[in-house]
């Protein structure tokens, strides 16, 4: 069941605090019911990008380890994961280095 909280859409609406938040109480199918988990800012949100920023780069590499071996891996994070380095390479240089592995 869905329930909108009036003070979460308020929250959204209000520019100074652009809060995503979302509760979730669950009932187990005994019946037990787990105490209400309450998050107004989830990971991802400008409010929590420095936590989030941290994952983004694990799923980044976690994705890249699925189409590349090791060695073109980390050339690949070398420069993606360097601002400086990555703002100074030619965009032909850098999808070279993104195409895929023939199969």
């Amino acid at each position: 069941i869905c329930i909108e909280d009036k003070a979460f859409s308020a929250d959204y609406h209000d520019p100074q605090k652009r809060s995503i938040a979302n509760a979730m109480t669950i009932t187990l199918s005994d019946g037990t019911v787990l105490d209400e988990v309450v998050v107004e800012y989830p990971v991802g949100h400008k409010r929590r990008r420095e936590e989030g920023i941290p994952l983004l780069i694990k799923k980044y590499q976690t994705n890249l380890a699925r189409i590349f071996d090791s060695a073109q891996k980390a050339k690949i994070e070398e420069l993606t994961l360097d601002y400086a380095k990555l703002s100074a390479t030619r965009v032909d240089a850098v999808i070279d280095l993104l195409v895929f592995p023939t199969r």
